[in-house]
């Protein structure tokens, strides 16, 4: 059994933190605790830190959002991209969403074989395999098996 590489997109660890209501509220959940149990190994792209803190921030105390960017920190490996795959995130017009196109070129950079998010008609045209926060659960227990 090999541990599957995969990067979190920022709507699912937003729904975790938040709870907010979602209908993936409680795989978000499920994710988180299964990275916790090391059944995969996490990324979660550089970028997705300041969305996450700006959320937070609205919600809770800057010490308390530092706090939750940390615990992530440890719980999930942090991911970049190239200076080249930056480049060519701008130059690509096939994202209706310049954030969801990075996201993609930070899952390339760590060789990810599934981007986790809630939202994957945005992802249409992304370069990793796209699953729904349900159906990556059920990747994950069969690989346990």
């Amino acid at each position: 059994m090999k541990n599957i590489i995969s990067l979190i997109d920022t709507n699912v660890i937003i729904n975790f933190i938040t709870k907010r209501e979602d209908p993936y509220k409680n795989e978000c959940f499920k994710i988180m605790q299964l990275c916790a149990e090391n059944a995969f190994d996490g990324y979660i792209a550089f970028h997705s830190l300041s969305i996450i803190w700006y959320v937070i921030k609205k919600i809770e105390t800057e010490a308390k959002a530092r706090a939750w960017l940390s615990d992530l920190c440890d719980l999930l490996t942090v991911t970049g991209a190239t200076q080249e795959q930056i480049k060519e995130a701008i130059k690509n017009q096939n994202f209706h969403d310049f954030e969801d196109c990075l996201q993609d070129e930070c899952a390339v950079h760590v060789n990810a074989e599934y981007i986790v998010t809630c939202n994957t008609k945005d992802f249409k045209n992304a370069k990793t395999s796209v699953v729904t926060p349900d159906v990556f659960i059920k990747i994950i227990t069969e690989n346990r098996q």
